[in-house]
Parts: structure tokens; sequence; C-alpha cells
């Protein structure tokens, strides 16, 4: 292989995407000396992706470029359709940054985690039939899928990846149990991001904070409108009143339609001008490095974003996770066992206060929690480079 493409990708105000373009440049070019200047990532939002220095660990190219009207392409496109019945030029124009950056030499991975996850991911069908048209060798790349999701359109897509890296084994033993054979368990490549030291926010006290992210996406997943913010506002009260533990509210996707500041400003103003009580990153000014240096100075993050969790577990850090979705669950259980303790379901917040005796459950286990972390992490860490060779035989 001569060529690394990666999609699709969203956008790197998602600070998990931005931790998962640059482990995985990272270790396909030390697998592949050939990846080092022939490494391209598709986004969505390449502006993003440009202003956290993603540039420098791959070239970037838009995701899709819909043609314009009136061109050269456009007219033939006219043509084509009109002439021959070529319903899907226009499809495959928009992707031309994949199709000309694909061939027989090319490793095209998918990428982004979830994207099977959320509906039916047909754009990652249609892009995947461009690079198998090509002769590219297709993989999908530290996936999580809810087993309920797994259809038979989208059973078809699977078997054709040369390979699939589940991060989790929920997902593995979902796709093994519907005969799958070309699949991998190996974590999540954002655990092996490196912290980058920046200046920790005011109030900020390192070892003696609680590190706080809330996600809007979970408010799909309530049983009763508001329960989530209710638990969260409740949880911030107990621990101000019962403990001398100091807040980090703690941002991790900023996109303007999804995003965590929104929430947490919420908090933020529920609790205006308590001093114990800081706001990370507030103008989105930090990347995914500098974002897990704040998480590895808490006492223990409470977290509804998985790559906020993942940053949090890679450095030690115990964390309880508010989740709605298998990845959360899956990468619980293979740490510790079981999710039970370690995840709770956003659907099971039933009153104001499962959240805080959630929480002080989870703080009697502390040290439990610490030791089990500082034991697997490195062991967890070295399973992603053993995995991720196997890509020299394809």
């Amino acid at each position: 292989m001569k060529n690394l493409i990666m999609y699709p990708h969203g956008g790197s105000y998602n600070h998990g995407c931005e931790a998962i373009v640059k482990t995985t440049a990272d270790l396909m070019q030390q697998i592949n000396p050939n990846f080092k200047n022939n490494t391209t990532l598709l986004s969505f939002r390449p502006s993003e992706d440009k202003e956290f220095d993603v540039e420098h660990y791959c070239k970037i190219l838009s995701h899709n470029e819909p043609v314009k009207r009136f061109s050269a392409t456009y007219l033939q496109g006219i043509v084509q359709r009109h002439l021959i019945g070529d319903k899907t030029y226009f499809d495959r124009m928009a992707y031309r940054n994949l199709i000309n950056n694909t061939d027989k030499d090319t490793l095209a991975l998918s990428i982004g985690g979830d994207n099977y996850c959320y509906g039916i991911p047909r754009e990652i069908y249609f892009m995947n039939q461009l690079s198998r048209k090509n002769k590219a060798k297709t993989v999908l790349w530290g996936c999580s899928i809810e087993p309920t999701a797994i259809d038979n359109e989208m059973l078809s897509d699977l078997k054709q990846y040369h390979l699939i890296f589940a991060r989790e084994s929920i997902t593995y033993q979902a796709l093994s149990e519907k005969g799958l054979e070309n699949i991998r368990l190996c974590p999540d490549p954002a655990f092996l991001l490196e912290p980058e030291k920046t200046t920790l926010p005011k109030n900020f006290v390192p070892g003696k904070t609680i590190g706080i992210n809330i996600s809007p996406l979970i408010s799909a997943f309530e049983t009763k409108e508001g329960m989530a913010f209710e638990n969260y506002c409740n949880l911030i009260l107990n621990i101000l009143k019962k403990t001398s533990y100091h807040i980090s509210l703690i941002p991790h996707v900023m996109w303007d339609h999804n995003d965590d500041r929104i929430p947490l400003k919420n908090l933020n103003d529920y609790f205006q001008g308590n001093e114990r009580i800081s706001f990370a990153s507030n103008n989105n000014e930090l990347n995914s490095g500098q974002l897990k240096y704040i998480i590895s100075k808490c006492k223990v993050l409470v977290t509804a974003r998985t790559h906020a969790s993942i940053a949090a577990y890679s450095q030690g850090v115990p964390t309880l996770v508010v989740g709605y979705s298998v990845k959360a669950k899956g990468i619980a259980k293979d740490l510790f066992g079981s999710e039970n303790g370690y995840v709770l379901p956003v659907q099971k917040l039933h009153d104001g206060n499962e959240l805080s005796k959630e929480f002080f459950n989870f703080m009697d286990g502390f040290d439990t929690h610490k030791t089990i972390l500082n034991k697997i992490i490195p062991n967890y860490k070295r399973r992603i480079i053993k995995e991720v060779r196997v890509l020299k035989t394809i």
C-alpha cells in the first residue's frame, strides 16, 4: 500500500474526531512509511481541522463538493443522464476527491467510531462502493455498532470490508454472531493520544477537582424532559455541599448543532459566582491533547461523551459515564469486566437524584477503579499497536 485515505470525518470541533484522526495517522504512518507523505483526510469541515493543526498529520480535502451549475462537469452530467441514463453521475462527481485519491495501492479507512450507530449510513455505503470500484482495500476502523441496527443492507456492506476493527467487545460479539469473520477487537486509537500541557482553568485544583461533561445528545434519550439536566444540577449541588472538591465543566464537542458548552453554560449560570467551579475551553481554544491534559488532572470525570471518557481512562482517571449507546457500555465492560457501576444509562434517570447516588457509590470504590485502570491501561494501549500491525498483511 502506498496511499492512505480516511473518511468520513465530521471536523475537529468534535475533539474526539480530532483525536481519532491524529492518532490514526500516526499509527498508520508507523506501520507503513509510504503513508508519511501520502495520507489524505476527507472532512466535512476542513477549516476546523486546519485550526487544530490536523494538516501536520495529513492532507485535508473536502468530504464532497457538489458540481457547480453550468460548469463543464455539470453539462457533461446532463448529457450523461439524459442520453445514456447515468443516474449516479452527479453523486460520483460530488465525491471526486475520494475517486481521485483511491486506487489499488490505497488503504481506505472508514473512521469516526460510531458512524454506523445513528440511522442508516447509506452515504458511507456509497463511498465504500466508490473506493472498492477503484480497487482500494477498505477497512472499518475503531467502530461501535448497535447490534439491533445490523440489518441485511448493513451486513452486505460490512462483509465487503477487508477488515473491521471493533473498539469494544459488544460490537465484536454482535458482528461475530452475524457470521462475519473479517473482524478484530482493538481499543479506540484515541487511547494513544498524548496529553499536551496547558494552563489549567481558574479555580481548578489538580487532584481535587471533579470533571463534568454533558452532551446535548443525551436529552434525546431521556424518559422525562429535563431529567438529565436536573440530575447534573443536583450532582454538582451535592458535591459542593458534601465534599471539598472543586468542579470543572469540560466540553468535548463544540459544533453549532451539537455543542456541549450550551448545557454546561446553563449549569455554570445555575451556580453563578461559585468560586469552586471552573469552565474549561469556553471559547473552544483547546485541542484534544490539551483537553486530555486538563482531564488528566481531575480526581474523577463524570461524562456523557465517549472520547472524554477515553481521555480520562487512558490517564488513569476513574470515570462515571452517563451513557446512551453501546459504545459506553462496551468500553467500560472491557476495562472493568462489567458496565454496572461505571455506566449510568440516561434512560434510567427517573428522578433528580439518580446521578448523585451513582456518583457517591462510585466514589466509595475509587481506589479499586484507580487500581484497575493503572493495571490494565498500559496493556490496553499495547494492544492497539499490536492489532494495527495486521494491516501490513492486506
